[in-house]
């Protein structure tokens, strides 16, 4: 019996450890199956059709469009891998697509690449994996995953201007167990160097910038197809209920917004809430706009109670930086975090990711939905 861990962490040969390679068709994941591939490891590779495609989509810098299904295949064929196309529109469309739109027409912000993770990929996915007797899942986001013992827990990248660990905070303690994730201690221009050592063809594709069911960026179109109704008038008011103007609908705004309010003051004027029972946007100064305390729900913790005693550091957004905050659990699920200073532009619908650093980096310990 070999008592040698592989590279994945298990007790036996790569040749006798079967893995299932989720590949989108984008640099990261075809270079994880090439890794995988070249380690002597059983590969199956699967890619996701998750939307139908129209032909501004597929020109668009989108993950998982017919092209990138094409660029998946060829990858395949040149690993010498076994490759299936799973067939998950409708899955897609109940669970990310649905949710996005009704996220925005209660005036929030959402982040649809978590739902996806949460839904789709995650566990639908995750579930064939299993069928398939696969003893890993394995992806190409950049974070960190750290076995010890019979538990692994989530770290940011090494990369952190490309860590995807805020995405992943609604993971299960069960799927992480189950995921493997190669890239988290790679930089991306060691992926692409990989990636031509290996003589893919997506070595020099772009970076995939949209979300993949909205073309060029235009979320509003997106509402439009499926919503037609949503776009209806309201006002937009001060913080003393004067009504400044008329808006065409209230999923055009965010909160923090500055741009395209198109209300004429001497001093700019941000988004400050959104009230989708009244239709309203509520407008006001910058200094407005910070907050201290967030309400968040939905609560997934990937460590036990313990870690939240403590000081912790959060991100309320994809982009944002970590802050120094304090988190009180509260029943049903929920929980009230209290920033150590004022933050501007924290919005519904966005994820605050919890994270604590020890001597293996920045761990993450789970994080709940921004609800005030």
């Amino acid at each position: 019996m070999n008592n040698q861990l592989n590279s994945i962490g298990f007790k036996k040969k790569p040749s006798d450890t079967t893995v299932v390679v989720a590949m989108s068709g984008g640099v990261d994941s075809s270079t994880v199956a090439g890794i995988m591939k070249k380690q002597g490891y059983n590969v199956i590779g699967i890619t996701l059709k998750l939307y139908d495609n129209s032909k501004e989509v597929a020109s668009s810098k989108q993950c998982c469009s017919g092209q990138d299904i094409m660029d998946a295949k060829r990858v395949a064929n040149k690993l010498d891998i076994e490759h299936k196309v799973l067939y998950f529109q409708n899955k897609f469309k109940q669970g990310v697509i649905d949710n996005f739109i009704g996220s925005y027409l209660k005036g929030e912000t959402p982040i649809p690449c978590v739902q996806c993770n949460q839904t789709v990929k995650f566990k639908d996915l995750f579930e064939v994996s299993k069928e398939l007797k696969a003893d890993a899942l394995i992806t190409g986001h950049y974070v960190k995953s750290i076995t010890e013992g019979n538990e692994t827990n989530m770290y940011r990248a090494i990369d952190e201007n490309r860590d995807q660990s805020y995405f992943l905070f609604n993971t299960t303690r069960e799927q992480l167990n189950y995921l493997r994730f190669p890239l988290g201690g790679m930089f991306k221009n060691e992926t692409r160097l990989i990636a031509k050592k290996l003589n893919l063809n997506v070595a020099e594709k772009p970076d995939s910038q949209d979300i993949c069911f909205v073309p060029n960026g235009d979320y509003a179109s997106v509402i439009r197809k499926f919503r037609p109704d949503s776009f209806k008038k309201g006002n937009i008011k001060d913080l003393d209920g004067k009504v400044l103007g008329v808006h065409d609908g209230i999923i055009n705004f965010t909160i923090g917004q500055r741009k395209g309010i198109k209300v004429s003051n001497i001093e700019p004027l941000y988004v400050l809430n959104i009230n989708s029972k009244k239709n309203e946007i509520v407008v006001g100064p910058r200094e407005k706009l910070g907050k201290k305390i967030i309400k968040i729900d939905n609560l997934n913790l990937l460590v036990d109670k313990e870690y939240l005693n403590e000081d912790v550091l959060v991100k309320v957004r994809s982009t944002g930086e970590l802050l120094n905050a304090r988190v009180n659990l509260k029943q049903n699920n929920s929980a009230e975090v209290n920033l150590k200073d004022f933050e501007d532009g924290i919005s519904p619908g966005q994820a605050c990711v919890f994270y604590n650093h020890d001597k293996k980096g920045y761990k993450v310990l789970g994080g709940g939905w921004i609800v005030n």
